[in-house]
């Protein structure tokens, strides 16, 4: 758990997907007018999440978003405007060795290259969600290789949590110093950079805004938010997190289904601005 802070918020950083948003993947009317809320009281107001840029682009309209954020849980730092600002990619090694490891479980592989989302089947699991989610389709290839060298992100897909985990376990020792493995849903498991986790996101993000991490808040509901609970100076969990998420926070929210963003804007953001 990060030590709770003294200091006023002057930053704020969410995740998306089971914070920001509902299951549905909507942004309520009080999410949205709770984030209204922050830039007049003196609080930036950023994001981070798993998804690509060009899959947080119609929030970022959608809130009106004036700060630079990051996607690929770090792995690219972006200008509000949809400027790529710096980007950290997986080497050519990592990534092969982290495709071949999801070959040999036989879980879905994606890869997010070239500002594009690559399957090797248009009817694999979760496909149609995550168009949903992103708000662009999918593009088939044989393989990867015509990408190794540039992957942004790559996703292996199972609705066998417990397959999934194994895999994670196993990536986490296969690519330990050259890759980040973790998950992002229980039925993503995202491979991305070994510095592009959330907690060197929202340290990138507080340097473009001139904040130090002490008046940095963040909330979020997953395992791979535990990377900027442990370096921002106050970490709210959401209220549908895991144990250990919530074990990292110094408050806990309601859930996603019951506006617990807002909620936690209203009860524990802004009553910290400076």
């Amino acid at each position: 758990m990060s030590q709770a802070s003294a200091a006023p918020v002057r930053l704020f950083v969410s995740d998306i997907d089971g914070t920001l948003v509902t299951p549905e993947k909507a942004l309520t009317p009080a999410a949205i007018e709770a984030a209204g809320k922050l830039e007049p009281a003196g609080i930036a107001f950023s994001l981070v999440s798993s998804r690509p840029a060009r899959g947080m682009a119609q929030i970022v309209r959608a809130l009106a978003l004036r700060r630079p954020f990051a996607a690929f849980n770090g792995g690219s730092i972006v200008a509000a405007d949809g400027r790529l600002l710096s980007a950290k990619r997986l080497s050519a090694d990592a990534a092969r060795t982290a495709i071949g490891l999801f070959a040999e479980r036989s879980v879905e592989t994606w890869a997010f290259a070239d500002d594009q989302w690559l399957v090797l089947s248009l009817t694999g699991p979760h496909v149609e969600h995550e168009t949903h989610t992103v708000g662009f389709g999918p593009t088939r290839v044989q393989s990867f290789d015509a990408v190794i060298d540039r992957i942004d992100k790559l996703v292996a897909v199972s609705d066998q949590p417990e397959l999934l985990g194994g895999v994670e376990r196993e990536a986490q020792a296969l690519l330990a110093g050259r890759a980040n493995a973790r998950r992002s849903q229980t039925y993503y498991l995202d491979v991305t950079h070994p510095e592009a986790d959330k907690g060197h996101a929202v340290t990138a993000l507080a340097a473009e805004v001139g904040v130090t991490l002490a008046e940095t808040a963040v909330i979020g509901d997953q395992g791979n938010d535990l990377a900027m609970f442990a370096v921002a100076g106050f970490a709210v969990a959401m209220g549908q997190a895991t144990d250990d998420v919530k074990a990292g926070a110094e408050v806990v929210t309601d859930a996603n289904t019951a506006d617990g963003f807002a909620h936690a804007v209203e009860r524990f953001i802004l009553p910290r601005a400076g």
